[in-house]
């Protein structure tokens, strides 16, 4: 079976991390891509997984959260 993205592509993943040899433009580019995931399409992901299943909301919080966790 295929792997499937989250929120980034693995172009996106190199030109935000600076892996791939990417110009200013691109690396802007894949950033207001993500951001627009994030904004729109996450956004009605979780809308869905509120109303139809609780348990998965709950999971992506759990790594959502833990990893921002980390962080601080």
């Amino acid at each position: 079976m295929g792997r499937y993205r989250a929120i980034m592509t693995d172009t996106d993943r190199e030109y935000i991390s600076g892996e791939a040899d990417a110009s200013e433009s691109q690396r802007l580019q894949s950033i207001s891509r993500v951001r627009s995931r994030i904004n729109d399409e996450l956004t009605k992901d979780i809308e869905v997984l509120e109303e139809h299943h609780p348990e998965l909301l709950e999971e992506l919080r759990d790594v959502v959260c833990e990893d921002s966790d980390s962080n601080e």
